[in-house]
């Protein structure tokens, strides 16, 4: 057995939370407030890329909290 510490990337972290939906009017995730194409290029991003999306996510409002309008918001589109 061999003692070898533990092989760990030097990158940002995802911010996912596992609750994968996009609001259909922010199109941002709900979960982790990332759009559909920041999630996509994730992986392939430079890290400081990520550190700014990262810095930005907390300004993020990925639902908004008042009501879409019901029937009648449907009704004017």
């Amino acid at each position: 057995m061999t003692d070898a510490p533990v092989w760990r990337r030097a990158e940002i972290q995802s911010p996912c939370v596992q609750v994968c939906v996009v609001h259909p009017e922010t199109r941002l995730c709900v979960g982790c407030s990332r759009s559909i194409d920041e999630i996509g290029r994730w992986s392939k991003m430079h890290a400081d890329e990520r550190a700014e999306i990262m810095a930005e996510l907390p300004t993020r409002d990925p639902s908004p909290k008042t009501r879409r309008g019901g029937r009648m918001a449907r009704l004017k589109r």
